[in-house]
């Protein structure tokens, strides 16, 4: 037997026995075989002399390499095990019962063939002899195989991609558990092939080559909850055993059958030592697998070892759930990997599901809980819905486990934008807030103000309220949507709360909860009839299935029924508030105007016509006025007999307004008169009613421009007209241009083109000139659209007829545009006056000055980004990108990658002219004699390092905007003389300091070009120079003559990608002395020259050199120095992780010990490794801090006793207490074995 002590030793394959097995199946009855086995009277079996092996029987059997029965049938004599597993064409039953067969006609050869399929199933292309099977250790065989592994690649059957592998590795974990099933009832007894098996996987386990070492993990996991399953049966048959002993002793003496009683005793006692040495072969693969695998350096192997203690305990949990195992599940929630704390919250949840265990698993509950919680928020998505959904199970079983503070951090993930997280949570706070019933809730209504739906609506709304994300309700609805599906379709309970008077006793919802029910109910509605998330929820749009559309109809079909008849009487009760109307008037979106007409509700039509005109003539806030707009759109369809009804009205009102419009705006342009404020105020509301229904519906029939745009003149011209009459006049003018352009567009008439010819000429004229109000960020923004309108992409798509509408900016407008930006965005928070009523200190306010700021800004990026203005007018705005950062970098830097996309040359200069006007800055701040280390210098210098950043690792597509960069900014630094006279820097000379990090972007050989360049203008003095002031040049000129190892890889990076996962031998490194010139090289006679020998270069096809092919070694090659990230503090401040990435090997190495008993450490080491390498994650020093004195030996698998048996019924010690842990008498040590 394979005794614990012996795991550390080097182990001798046992030999043949002298008896053959028993000709019988190995698959019969339980009963009947185990009668046969003689166990405890001469059934063990001896062992031969070496010289004996395969001399048994007679038998003829050739393994699997010539494999009978089955396989020979397909023609596949000449195929391995391994093969015959990879390609799957067999059933697994029929493999094993041949492996069977073979093993016993001849169980050395059957063997040597199960050996070489775990090999060979570690991708190892060697394999074992029967010369090495019979003479050599098993730590030789190992290490034999080791030296014939192939390293040309890291790959391996279980982490190679495509279905064929990915279909391998379940049929290679099937394999494994049909063998030991249809052995279990007499060969895994021999004492001979489980012993080998588990002796070869602990040996491969321990080995330091990746493949052999995962893949014998996963094969030992697997051995191991096979073995489990057979530990649970021999449980369950010692069990009946026992009660059919018990019954028949019981009998009285006449009926009592004395020779059944010896026989089941006899059947007990082979079952008891049956169930000895499977206990003592789970020990050995939980002593020498697991405790070293569940904390491997390599993430899959941690996940599976995790994976599978998850199993033996739910599968037999009165073996192994108890804290001794738990434990480990609870250390191992704190790895660094998410894959890891993945499954270690599912093996979890499989526990918590079964409440029979909860009982077994409040010590575990009360040590991790707070681990638990803390999960709801990891990093890893897919963690945290594992972590709410094991939270959820935890708050099932009991509802005293969860403390308030514990809830509240998972209520708020309802709100997160991950949908799984929130869905996660909203079924987390559905179990918590709605799915307990008092007593008194049993006999209540199912609908209606006193249901018990109306209640758990209330709950629903006093939770949006405190949770005091009010915009959030469409993601509140959301998270519900699966979970509380049928209470939020529960649209008549909710109209009842809203118009039926409280009940005796019963307190009415406020005006603000009133206000939160009617988002709620809007939201549910939405998402009953669009089946989508919210917008900043999914991926889009997902194809129906016939059962949701069905649903969608039927939804649909009864909000139309509930909410015609409805709507008119909640818009009469709630007409006068601007936000509740606004949410109801967008309900007949979501309408099946079918109904109107079938279900007879044409007077519930009217209501709503006249409950919508009310509001329109009530309110002037946009957004009710939009709203009102928006419905008549949707009713006003032309597929629907409500069509001539909803338009007659929608005219009249239509004609109120404009007539209304045309005679107060005659008196309010009156001249010599000054319009009084009631005037202004008439004109204003008018125009906004006027302008909301412009944008959904054409208007074009009652000639609203000439009145607009005399409006417009009038104002611009006097000065003193009103700024809000200004931007609406000027919106609706907007909106009287893009319908005209509509019709256009579709061929109208000469009449039509014409007409919007002359609009548009004097348009951008006029929305010019309101630049100066405090308001002119409207006026900039619609400008904007406008030109993007109308600018070159007007005739794009085939509408060349529209070429003469082509409106260019001249350069006037595109400066005052750019000013525009540069004196209204780029402005610090203190100055920015556009908050009022004395709210410049109010976060919110606040936040809704830079939304603006932030749309201004992205309007005039469109227009740098489509070649509307100038690319060269975005160097002012690139300049901000270190400044503004926080507020604007996602925009200035996406800008700079759309240019790049139009013209990478372009895009270059530009960035470049940024870095010149900052420098010219600088000097006119500090002077010609600034010390290069100030502030202002060292930000250009980072700002040129962001820069160099943006254009990314592959040198090639970039080679010709860098060279054009590199020569724009030696011109520049030579432009000026020094104004100290001859001899002395040039003025700009310093600015080659900021050019030099662009250095690393140029290839070897364009590094020498553009050094040729630079003599150009530089004299003989010049390079003789030596003193501070010079060493800009210095620099310079070291980052071009430097050596080329990073332009070298970037070549190779052009045209072979190469994954971190690839081994390669520890090359030479290159010399990074400078490099001379040829002879016969030196500065050019002229500029010109210089430069187009340079451009000359750049068009001769560059040698390119061939990706390297696979090196073979074990060791780590030594990474190149790179610019340590985390030293520049701001906005790119690396995060823990990605340092901890950026070491080198040997620091990866060297880590602070790991300290599985603190909450929240890092528990693993990175997975990235060479084929070769080390084992365990730390070294012995490391873990002293880890359950001292532990001790492997002193901690057995200890299967349940019997119900019936006394022994082994002492407690277990508490495994989560400190001091329990560090006992040598319980603990489980981790020291560490060196092979």
């Amino acid at each position: 037997m394979i005794a614990a002590q012996e795991l550390h030793t080097e182990f001798q394959f046992p030999q043949e026995t002298d008896t053959q097995l028993s000709s019988d199946t190995d698959v019969e009855d339980p009963d009947v075989k185990n009668a046969k086995l003689g166990k405890g009277k001469g059934g063990r079996k001896g062992k031969k002399a070496p010289g004996e092996k395969g001399k048994g029987g007679g038998a003829k059997g050739t393994g699997l390499g010539g494999v009978n029965g089955h396989h020979q049938e397909n023609g596949m004599e000449s195929m391995t095990l391994f093969e015959v597993v990879k390609m799957g064409k067999s059933a697994t039953q029929s493999i094993v019962d041949d492996w069977i067969e073979s093993y016993k006609n001849d169980r050395d050869i059957a063997l040597l063939d199960l050996i070489n399929f775990f090999i060979q199933c570690s991708g190892c292309k060697g394999a074992v002899s029967a010369e090495m099977f019979r003479h050599m250790q098993n730590s030789e065989i190992i290490r034999k195989m080791t030296e014939e592994f192939d390293e040309d690649s890291g790959d391996y059957p279980l982490t190679m991609a495509g279905p064929l592998w990915k279909k391998f590795k379940s049929s290679f974990c099937e394999f494994i558990g049909v063998l030991v099933r249809q052995c279990q009832y007499s060969i895994i007894y021999d004492e001979y092939m489980m012993d080998t098996v588990i002796s070869l996987l602990t040996g491969l386990s321990d080995s330091q080559v990746r493949a052999f070492r995962h893949t014998s993990t996963l094969a030992a996991m697997k051995l191991m909850t096979a073995l489990v399953n057979v530990a649970l049966n021999l449980s369950i048959n010692m069990d009946n055993t026992q009660r059919q002993y018990e019954a028949e002793r019981n009998k009285v003496m006449a009926k009592r059958a004395n020779d059944r009683l010896e026989l089941l005793l006899q059947k007990r006692k082979e079952l008891q030592e049956n169930q000895d040495e499977i206990e003592n072969m789970m020990n050995a693969i939980f002593k020498g697998v697991f405790v070293h695998r569940y904390r491997d350096a390599i993430a899959e192997v941690r996940a599976i070892c995790i994976e599978e203690i998850g199993v033996w305990m739910k599968m037999y949990s009165d073996a192994f759930l108890n804290d001794s195992y738990l434990k480990y599940v609870g250390w191992t929630m704190h790895d660094k990997q998410g894959e890891v704390r993945l499954r270690c919250l599912t093996a979890l949840q499989g526990l918590y599901y079964n409440r029979e265990l909860n009982t077994r698993l409040e010590l575990f509950t009360s040590r991790f809980k707070d681990r638990i919680v803390s999960m709801a928020l990891d990093k890893e998505y897919d963690v945290a819905v594992q972590a709410i959904k094991l939270l959820t199970l935890v708050l099932h079983s009991s509802d005293e486990v969860l403390t308030a503070e514990d809830c509240e951090s998972v209520y708020h993930l309802v709100y997160s934008a991950h949908r799984p997280v929130a869905v996660a949570a909203g079924e987390f706070l559905y179990k918590k807030l709605f799915s307990h019933r008092g007593p008194e809730e049993e006999g209540m209504p199912r609908r209606g103000r006193q249901s018990l739906n109306g209640n758990l609506i209330k709950t629903t709304v006093f939770f949006f309220l405190e949770s005091e994300l009010h915009e959030h309700g469409a993601y509140l609805v959301d998270s519900l949507w699966e979970c509380a599906g049928e209470l939020l379709k529960d649209w008549e309970s909710m109209i009842s709360l809203l118009l039926d008077e409280p009940m005796p006793g019963e307190e009415a919802l406020t005006d603000h909860q009133e206000t939160a029910l009617i988002e709620i109910m809007l939201c549910a509605i939405r998402q009953a009839c669009e089946c989508h998330p919210p917008v900043g929820r999914g991926t889009g749009k997902r194809v129906l299935t016939a059962k949701e559309k069905k649903t969608q109809l039927d939804d649909r079909t009864r909000i139309t029924e509930i909410f015609a008849v409805a709507l008119p009487l909640l818009l009469a009760k709630y007409s006068v508030d601007a936000e509740k109307v606004t949410n109801l008037l967008q309900l007949p979106q979501f309408f099946d105007l079918e109904i109107y007409t079938t279900g007879r509700l044409e007077k519930h039509l009217d209501s709503l016509l006249r409950q919508i005109r009310e509001v329109v003539e009530k309110h002037t806030e946009t957004d009710v006025l939009e709203a009102c707009s928006m419905t008549y759109h949707a009713l006003c369809n032309e597929e629907f007999t409500i069509f001539n009804r909803v338009d007659i009205a929608r005219s009249q009102l239509l004609d109120e307004l404009v007539d209304k419009f045309t005679r107060l705006l005659e008196d309010f342009l009156l001249e010599g008169e000054e319009p009084d404020e009631d005037d202004a105020y008439q004109v204003l509301s008018t125009l906004k009613r006027i302008t909301a229904f412009h944008n959904a519906h054409d208007l074009s029939k009652w000639d609203l421009f000439t009145s607009n745009y005399k409006l417009l003149n009038t104002g611009l011209q006097n000065g003193d007209m009103p700024e809000q009459i200004v931007v609406h006049a000027m919106q609706c003018t907007h909106y009287i241009i893009l319908w005209h352009l509509a019709k256009v567009s579709e061929g109208s008439s000469t009449k039509v083109h014409t007409l919007l010819l002359s609009v548009t000429n004097d348009y951008p004229v006029s929305t010019n000139g309101c630049d100066y109000t405090p308001l002119g960020g409207r006026a900039f923004t619609i400008l904007c659209d406008a030109l993007m309108i109308f600018s070159h992409q007007i005739v794009s798509s085939g509408r060349e007829q529209l070429e003469a509408l082509i409106y260019t900016p001249d350069s006037p407008l595109q400066a005052e545009l750019l000013n525009f930006i540069l004196d209204h965005v780029f402005i610090d928070q203190d100055d920015d006056n556009n908050s009022t009523d004395g709210q410049q200190d109010d976060e919110a306010s606040k936040i809704e000055a830079l939304h603006k700021r932030r749309n201004l800004l992205a309007a005039y990026c469109k227009l740098i980004i489509y070649n509307v203005v100038e690319m060269n007018t975005g160097a002012d705005i690139f300049k901000q990108y270190m400044r503004y950062y926080n507020d604007y970098g996602d925009i200035i830097k996406e800008t700079m990658s759309k240019t790049r996309q139009i013209d990478k040359i372009q895009c270059a200069k530009t960035l470049i002219l940024s870095l010149q006007q900052l420098f010219n800055e600088m000097l006119s701040d500090l002077g010609c004699n600034f010390d290069r280390s100030s502030s202002s210098f060292c930000g250009i210098k980072e700002l040129a390092r962001r820069f160099s950043l943006t254009f990314g690792l592959d040198q090639l597509k970039t080679r010709e905007a860098i060279a054009m960069l590199h020569k724009d900014g030696i011109e520049f630094a030579f432009k000026e003389p020094s104004p100290q006279g001859e001899g002395n820097p040039p003025l700009n000379l310093a600015f080659l300091d900021i050019l030099s990090e662009f250095s690393s972007k140029l290839l070897r050989q364009d590094k020498k070009t553009v050094h040729l360049y630079l003599e150009r203008f530089m004299t003989f003095q010049m390079a003789l120079q030596r003193e501070d002031c010079w060493l800009p040049l210095i620099s310079y000129r070291n980052s071009l003559q430097a050596g080329g190892d990073d332009d070298t890889m970037s070549v190779i990076s052009g045209y072979s990608s190469r994954s971190s996962s690839i081994r390669t031998k520890k090359a030479k490194p290159a010399s990074t002395g400078k490099r001379k010139l040829p002879e016969g090289e030196g500065p050019t006679p002229s500029h010109r020259t210089a430069w187009a020998t340079y451009c000359d270069t750049l068009n001769v096809q560059t040698p390119v050199m061939m990706p390297s092919p696979h090196l073979t070694s074990t060791g780590l090659r030594d990474p190149k120095k790179m610019r340590p990230e985390e030293s520049y503090m701001g906005v790119y401040a690396m995060t823990s992780e990605q340092q901890h990435q950026q070491l080198p090997p040997q620091q990866h190495h060297h880590q602070t010990p790991m300290d599985y008993n603190r909450r929240g450490s890092g528990l693993m080491e990175d997975d990235e490794e060479p084929i070769v390498e080390d084992v365990m994650m730390s070294s012995e020093d490391r873990l002293e801090d880890l359950n001292e004195g532990m001790d492997f030996d002193t901690m057995d698998i200890d299967l349940p006793p019997s119900k019936n048996r006394r022994e082994r019924s002492e407690l277990k010690p508490d495994y989560f207490d400190p001091s329990s842990i560090m006992d040598d008498s319980v603990g489980i040590g981790l020291s560490l074995r060196v092979q």
